[in-house]
């Protein structure tokens, strides 16, 4: 039974969070929030049923089960928190506990048996960041369909763009050297998307492999300027199939909301503006016409501001 308290775990895993996943600060300190919270409703919670436990120093790890997270979560229900912000401090308890479980701390994750609460029908479904990271690393990459699914999803958490645009890629749509994406549209407009290290190294090593594996002729007639991604008959890959691939790989990964292409471009649109980017630049990322569109990506940073706001504001 460990002998460190909860406390120094929480900060061991926030520590982690930045030399190991490279997050951002704004980012650790959200997740340090979040799991502040959780110790402050556990300590009181324990203190009310046993006095010894009322220092946060004498709390055990081992005395969170579930029945403690659902109660947490019942607590921020009436304490009025919306679901999203609910699923998303639910989402930082699952990720302490994954690296309690990894460390040999604990023996179980007693957040993975605590249902998310489904989001509001008005707003798209998005993933957490480390829920993101987590299909990601997810991806088995032995065969060479796994080195194309993850090229795919790194894509498109990289660009944020349509199924239908990813789909319709071309190879020479990738400028490699300067890190940019020719996108078509709807309407058959184009637009230019900046795209990152990760996936375009992931882009790379999966068209390495399949140049490997590729016949002379079929080189001939795809490899230099045909669809950037294609099927197990060497084809285009569809939108429909590129849709089957994510639910199959969010399954087995454990993820308990339901996940499709659209959820990976909002969850790209909720993380940039979360992280403090500009609006129209997102707009023209994501290629909307209209900012009123982009707008509805803001729940998340309006959510945070709101809490920030009710906490600091001397006359609400």
């Amino acid at each position: 039974m460990t002998t460190l308290s909860i406390k120094s775990l929480i900060d061991s895993f926030i520590e982690s969070l930045f030399t190991e996943k490279g997050f951002s600060d704004n980012t650790g300190r959200a997740y340090l929030q979040d799991l502040e919270e959780f110790l402050a409703f556990f300590s009181k919670n324990r203190a009310s049923v046993d006095k010894k436990k009322e220092d946060v120093d004498s709390l055990l790890i081992e005395d969170i089960d579930r029945l403690v997270i659902r109660g947490y979560l019942g607590f921020l229900h009436k304490k009025k928190n919306k679901k999203t912000s609910i699923a998303r401090k639910l989402s930082a308890l699952r990720s302490f506990f994954n690296f309690l479980v990894k460390r040999g701390v604990v023996s179980k994750n007693p957040a993975d048996s605590v249902v998310t609460p489904k989001t509001e029908k008005s707003i798209p479904v998005y993933l957490p960041v480390d829920d993101m990271f987590r299909l990601l690393d997810s991806i088995n990459t032995d065969t060479l369909l796994g080195i194309r699914n993850l090229a795919i999803f790194e894509t498109f958490y990289s660009t944020g763009v349509r199924v239908s645009e990813l789909s319709g890629m071309n190879t020479l749509d990738v400028d490699f050297s300067e890190n940019m994406v020719r996108v078509k549209g709807k309407g058959n407009k184009e637009r230019i998307v900046p795209i990152g290290n990760k996936a375009v190294g992931s882009i790379k090593t999966y068209r390495e492999r399949l140049e490997k594996e590729m016949s002379e002729p079929r080189k001939e007639s795809s490899i230099d300027n045909g669809p950037l991604f294609l099927n197990k008959n060497y084809g285009r890959l569809s939108s429909r199939s590129i849709g089957r691939v994510l639910k199959k790989i969010a399954l087995e990964c454990g993820l308990s909301v339901p996940v499709s292409p659209h959820a990976l471009r909002h969850t790209f649109a909720t993380h940039m503006l979360d992280a403090g980017a500009d609006m129209r630049s997102v707009q023209e990322i994501l290629g909307h016409s209209s900012l009123s569109t982009t707008q509805k990506y803001t729940h998340v940073t309006i959510d945070r501001l709101m809490e920030a706001y009710d906490k600091a504001h001397p006359r609400k």
